[in-house]
């Protein structure tokens, strides 16, 4: 089946910055429509971060406008999340998404595994 598979996540300090890449397994994959980003951190629910179209149109929560930037390498069937001027309050863990269809005509929503973001000095 189709897999989302998350990298990029670790301990950063307060003003710092990560890249999260999140890569769509190939061969199934007909075309993706679709790719973001969510978090979720303790005790609350999970939140768009950001996402981005095929054509490249983006989207970001009021939050991260003008920290965080996301891009997509259609070729490799990967979303990027550049995250700068790191807060604590971004400490979460970050899932991928992608809205895709397959190549036996099935469209599906997938979720990458999460890989933990946690800004603390």
């Amino acid at each position: 089946q189709v897999q989302l598979v998350e990298s990029g996540g670790g301990l950063v300090q307060p003003g710092g910055s990560l890249r999260l890449s999140c890569a769509a397994s190939h061969g199934s994959i007909r075309s993706i429509n679709a790719m973001g980003w969510y978090r979720q951190a303790p005790g609350k629910q999970r939140e768009l971060v950001a996402d981005i179209t095929s054509g490249g149109s983006t989207n970001y929560a009021d939050s991260v406008k003008g920290r965080f930037t996301i891009s997509r390498d259609n070729a490799k069937n990967t979303v990027y999340l550049e995250m700068d001027s790191l807060k604590p309050e971004d400490t979460a863990v970050y899932y991928c998404n992608a809205d895709l269809w397959t190549w036996i005509g099935r469209y599906l929503e997938v979720w990458g595994q999460g890989t933990l973001v946690t800004v603390s000095s």
